[in-house]
């Protein structure tokens, strides 16, 4: 069974819809990607934690404590980008071309896809905790993703000040 529930952020965010299997966080989503039609009202231990971890997000804390995340649907080269995600630093940012290159080094080869980065990147279902918003073009330009750019320039600009 899949649990929903809302997260309502500080203005200029859209809200949070966050998503469960009933023990671990599956996935946390801008409300402008979807609706939630069957919002159900358990209060799950993820749903605290998670909570928790994002009132002090946007409270300019870092929370070192994750709360439990399962990304059963990612491939093994999306979990391998998304753990370079988690390891880019509050109010850093890096290019896709970066993480490419990173991973051509881990994996002693030399070179990898800037797009398949990309493809990674936008397939993250697991919005700021896991931070794709932290990933822009070579030329410094704030590309797509998957909660609008509105939401992304938003999170970039709160992690600056």
């Amino acid at each position: 069974m899949q649990y929903y529930t809302y997260y309502q952020t500080p203005d200029p965010f859209d809200d949070l819809i966050m998503e469960s299997d009933g023990q671990y966080l599956t996935a946390l989503s801008f409300t402008s990607d979807q609706a939630l039609e069957n919002q159900t009202n358990e209060d799950l231990e993820v749903f605290q934690k998670t909570r928790k971890w994002l009132d002090a997000y946007f409270s300019h804390h870092i929370e070192t404590e994750y709360p439990p995340i399962k990304q059963e649907h990612a491939t093994a080269f999306q979990k391998e980008v998304y753990e370079i995600l988690k390891s880019i630093p509050y109010g850093k940012t890096v290019t896709y071309k970066d993480i490419a290159r990173k991973i051509a080094s881990q994996r002693g080869i030399a070179s990898m896809s800037a797009q398949a980065v990309g493809q990674a990147v936008g397939s993250n279902r697991i919005a700021i905790i896991i931070g794709c918003h932290r990933v822009i073009g070579t030329n410094g330009k704030l590309t797509g993703y998957r909660g609008g750019l509105k939401n992304k320039k938003a999170l970039l600009n709160h992690e600056k000040s």
